[in-house]
């Protein structure tokens, strides 16, 4: 690629249940925030990257189209685009592409959602979604697939539901320092394990909230980024994977096609190994197994030995390996694109010393976000460095 690329500046709403705002109105506070940050405005901008998720989940035809003028895209050149939960952190990736081509020195990435403007519920969008004819006919949602591979997982490696448990009271309270959190509190593995179960081995407490939201960066070519700020932040190597879209023909124990993403972002990166290299990182946790899940996908953990690790308190934030140290997707929220790239915001925030009560100690120059989406097939996978 022509050019090396920073993140030079973030912004993020709070993420609540039902937002006042519309989409486009989330949109422009994100990337407002963003811009005020590094001291830019739109006149500085030279394209707009924008994620968001299926229009049946804001209820919005042509959303894209709709979002443009709220995140900046108007008489600029612009692009919306989503591969499911996966948006957030492959939205950095495609702004990356943008500017590390040489075509454009600067671009405004942002994701928005507003998932209460779906009616009745998200969740009807993707029942229909699946295979007609292998798939459909068992009237699948995504709470109990996600149960089928949960229960995969602990069967395949002996893991406990109560271990696993311990990523929500981790997650949760870790997102009662963060400014945006919609759920952040400070509950038991009793409280988890007690809560409504939804499909076991799924219980309420294991489940990321639906939320709305938005979230957005700015990147910059080198020269540009050297201008803007002294503290950029790297963005090293990109990597992303789509696997089949038949869940049912894969091993649910394990996340391939996370491993596959991770892989070319290590390369590019220059990581050798991750286990050691990675300092600290955002995983997509939309479910509370999902975080240990793509531990191992990300080999920032052996297969089957990250609850381990978290029962041992190394995923801690002061831990020896932090893991979603902003709370993530379970205590912030998970208004879906805008997830992934609060996830990426979180490790440019603390590449940079600015996490505030949530800063890890130790002064890490090497973090990852991660995300996983679409019909769990899609794995994006972004490493930063601060120098």
């Amino acid at each position: 690629m022509g050019q090396k690329v920073a993140v030079v500046g973030a912004g993020i709403t709070k993420f609540v249940r039902r937002a006042q705002e519309t989409g486009k109105e989330l949109g422009w506070q994100a990337a407002k925030l963003a811009l005020d940050s590094c001291g830019l405005t739109l006149e500085d901008i030279d394209c707009v990257s924008m994620g968001t998720a299926p229009d049946a989940f804001d209820g919005v035809h042509m959303k894209g189209e709709y979002l443009l003028d709220g995140g900046g895209g108007y008489k600029k050149p612009y692009m919306r685009h989503y591969v499911g939960g996966g948006t957030g952190v492959f939205a950095p990736i495609h702004g990356w592409l943008h500017v590390a081509s040489g075509v454009f020195d600067t671009c405004l990435v942002v994701c928005s959602e507003k998932m209460s403007s779906c009616h009745p519920h998200p969740q009807g969008a993707f029942k229909t979604i699946f295979d007609h004819t292998t798939e459909q006919p068992l009237d699948p949602t995504l709470i109990w697939i996600f149960a089928l591979e949960y229960n995969r997982y602990m069967q395949t490696y002996g893991i406990s539901k109560r271990d696993i448990a311990l990523v929500s009271v981790k997650n949760k309270k870790n997102a009662l320092d963060h400014p945006a959190a919609q759920l952040p509190m400070e509950i038991t593995v009793d409280d988890v394990l007690n809560s409504e179960v939804l499909a076991w081995p799924v219980n309420r407490l294991d489940v990321s909230p639906s939320s709305d939201g938005a979230a957005a960066i700015v990147l910059a070519g080198e020269r540009t980024a050297r201008r803007i700020t002294d503290k950029p932040v790297w963005i090293e190597g990109v990597g992303w994977s789509l696997d089949t879209a038949y869940w049912a023909n894969r091993d649910l124990s394990y996340p391939r096609y996370v491993e596959k993403a991770a892989r070319v972002a290590y390369d590019m990166a220059g990581i050798r190994e991750p286990k050691r290299e990675i300092e600290i990182a955002e995983p997509y946790d939309p479910f509370t197994y999902k975080e240990l899940h793509h531990m191992e996908g990300l080999m920032l953990a052996e297969k089957g030995e990250a609850p381990q690790l978290l029962v041992d308190g190394v995923t801690q934030r002061d831990g020896d390996r932090p893991m979603c140290p902003s709370g993530g997707a379970l205590g912030v929220g998970n208004p879906i694109a805008a997830t992934g790239l609060m996830k990426v915001i979180e490790i440019f925030l603390q590449l940079r010393g600015e996490a505030g009560p949530r800063q890890v100690p130790g002064n890490p120059s090497c973090g990852l976000a991660q995300a996983w989406g679409d019909l769990m097939q899609v794995g994006t996978v972004v490493v930063m460095k601060n120098r």
